[in-house]
């Protein structure tokens, strides 16, 4: 049977993701960005003046936003991505008037695919609150290994994922049918006594290199000691210590309703542009 040529690109080793994050649970997860997140969806739904009776948790490796959640939803259960993304998500079509998602969606091979499914799963006017992973993560360990495999092996192999950046997700969330879009960015900065310590970090964040085309064969140790080197010597702070960046992108957006503010119809207004800006006229 001839290939799908529309078929989203597979970037990541879904298998190989779920496998480092159970092994991250088992050795005793980092969960310092999960939990920061967990709290400020809390306050970003506190925003919203309704309660929430049916909602699903999609893809979230943990359970601190179901806690987080308590109070704020009446019933909110657990759904997995699944590692073939063909399967689809087992929502029922209009049965939720709730969808959350922290830092799941940036390993998913077809975005839009799923923001579609999550789209149909919402009942008229419910609503999806996510927070994924953005472009600039870790671009400090992402510069640091691109200089030293280059100075020492002659090349660059793909160590970081190629996230999604601030515009693209909003027009993904359009493009799914969402109405009244809105997303924005927080930006925390971590530091750590070693570019060593942060790669343990991720590794127990079950957020290390599950790139389809990774490298397959180990570091150099050269190359390893070079690149720590190199992080040191361009991001430290005057103590010493280094910097990493992490970029959260938030997303919303409503399953359509009649009760929903809409844009004006094109040559409705009352008032011409260019009278609107006109200075009033002295008596």
């Amino acid at each position: 049977m001839a290939s799908n040529p529309t078929a989203a690109p597979n970037l990541f080793d879904r298998a190989l993701l779920r496998a480092r994050q159970c092994r991250a649970l088992r050795q005793g997860p980092v969960t310092f960005l999960l939990d920061r997140v967990a709290e400020d969806m809390n306050e970003r739904l506190n925003a919203v003046l309704r309660q929430f009776s049916a909602g699903a948790d999609v893809g979230t490796s943990g359970d601190q936003v179901c806690h987080a959640l308590v109070g704020r939803v009446d019933a909110l259960s657990h759904v997995d991505l699944p590692d073939t993304e063909s399967e689809g998500l087992p929502l029922a079509p209009q049965s939720l008037d709730l969808v959350v998602s922290a830092l799941a969606l940036q390993f998913v091979n077809d975005l839009p695919g799923v923001l579609a499914q999550i789209r149909r799963a919402l009942k008229p006017d419910g609503l999806l609150l996510a927070a994924m992973i953005g472009g600039d993560t870790l671009t400090e360990l992402r510069q640091a290994f691109a200089a030293a495999e280059a100075e020492l092996e002659g090349g660059v192999s793909p160590r970081v994922a190629p996230f999604a950046d601030l515009r693209d997700i909003g027009a993904l969330l359009q493009r799914a049918g969402f109405a009244l879009p809105v997303t924005d960015v927080d930006r925390i900065v971590v530091r750590y006594d070693s570019a060593f310590a942060l790669m343990q970090d991720l590794r127990r964040m079950g957020a290390t290199n599950a790139l389809v085309e990774r490298r397959r064969t180990p570091t150099r140790r050269a190359t390893l000691l070079r690149m720590a080197q190199i992080y040191s010597e361009r991001f430290a702070d005057p103590d010493g210590r280094i910097r990493a960046t992490f970029e959260v992108i938030w997303l919303s957006g409503w399953a359509p309703h009649e009760s929903q503010q809409k844009p004006l119809r094109p040559g409705s207004a009352k008032m011409r542009l260019i009278d609107a800006l006109k200075p009033p006229s002295s008596k």
